[in-house]
C-alpha cells in the first residue's frame, strides 16, 4: 500500500514538473513571436496538464497526491526557466558607454563578430563614446567579457528587443556566418583592390 502511494507521488511530481516546464516554454515561445514551433509544445502540455490533474482529482483524500502536485508545480518552473536559458532564444541589445573616447572600441568589437552603432557622447565629465550592440543572446556573456576587456570602467545597460527588422548583420546571423568566418561569403565590393602607383 505504502509502496504504491509513494509511486503515485513520484508520478504526480514527475508529471507535474513536465507540464510546467512546457507551459513556461511554450510562453516564451510565443512571446518570442515562434507560434509554429509553441503550438507544437502546447500540445504535449495539455495532455501532461490532463494526467497530472487526472490523477489528482481522482484521489482527492490523499494528501500528498496534492502536495506532489504543488511541489512539482514550483519545481516545473525553475526547470522550464533553466531550459529557457540554454536555449538562449532571441536577442539582446547592450548599450555601452565608454570614458575613453580616443579607444578603437567599435572596430575591436567589430572584428569580434558584434553589430555595433556607434556616436560621439557627452557626460558630466567630458567626451564618452557611446555605442549600441546587437547580439544572440547565447553570446551575450562572450561579450560582456570582451567589453570589460577594452575598458573595464565602461557603463553597460541590457534589454531585450521586441522587433528587429533589416540590418547586413541580422542576414549574416540568419545565413549561419556570424562568429564563424568560414562561412563568411566574401562579396566583390568587399575585396581588396591593389592601390594605383601614383
Amino acid at each position: 500500500m505504502l509502496t504504491n502511494a509513494l509511486i503515485m507521488v513520484a508520478i504526480i511530481f514527475a508529471v507535474n514538473v513536465v507540464y510546467v516546464s512546457l507551459m513556461t516554454i511554450r510562453m516564451i515561445l510565443t512571446l518570442k513571436g515562434r507560434t509554429y514551433i509553441a503550438a507544437f509544445v502546447s500540445m504535449f502540455e495539455v495532455v501532461m496538464y490532463i494526467v497530472g490533474l487526472g490523477l489528482v482529482l481522482d484521489n482527492l483524500n490523499e494528501i500528498q497526491n496534492i502536495i506532489a502536485y504543488a511541489i512539482g508545480y514550483g519545481t516545473g518552473l525553475i526547470v522550464g526557466s533553466i531550459i529557457e536559458e540554454k536555449l538562449a532564444l532571441g536577442y539582446i541589445t547592450v548599450n555601452v558607454v565608454s570614458s575613453n573616447p580616443d579607444l578603437k572600441f567599435t572596430k575591436r568589437i567589430r572584428d569580434k563578430g558584434y553589430g555595433v552603432t556607434s556616436w560621439s557622447a557627452y557626460g558630466m565629465d567630458g567626451d564618452r563614446l557611446s555605442m549600441q550592440i546587437l547580439t544572440p543572446r547565447r553570446y551575450e556573456l562572450r561579450l560582456y567579457e570582451v567589453i570589460k576587456e577594452i575598458d573595464p570602467k565602461a557603463f553597460i545597460i541590457s534589454y531585450e528587443p521586441k522587433r528587429i527588422h533589416g540590418g547586413f548583420w541580422v542576414k549574416q546571423v540568419r545565413k549561419g556566418r556570424l562568429f564563424n568566418p568560414k562561412k563568411r561569403e566574401i562579396k566583390p565590393q568587399e575585396q581588396v583592390k591593389p592601390e594605383k602607383e601614383k
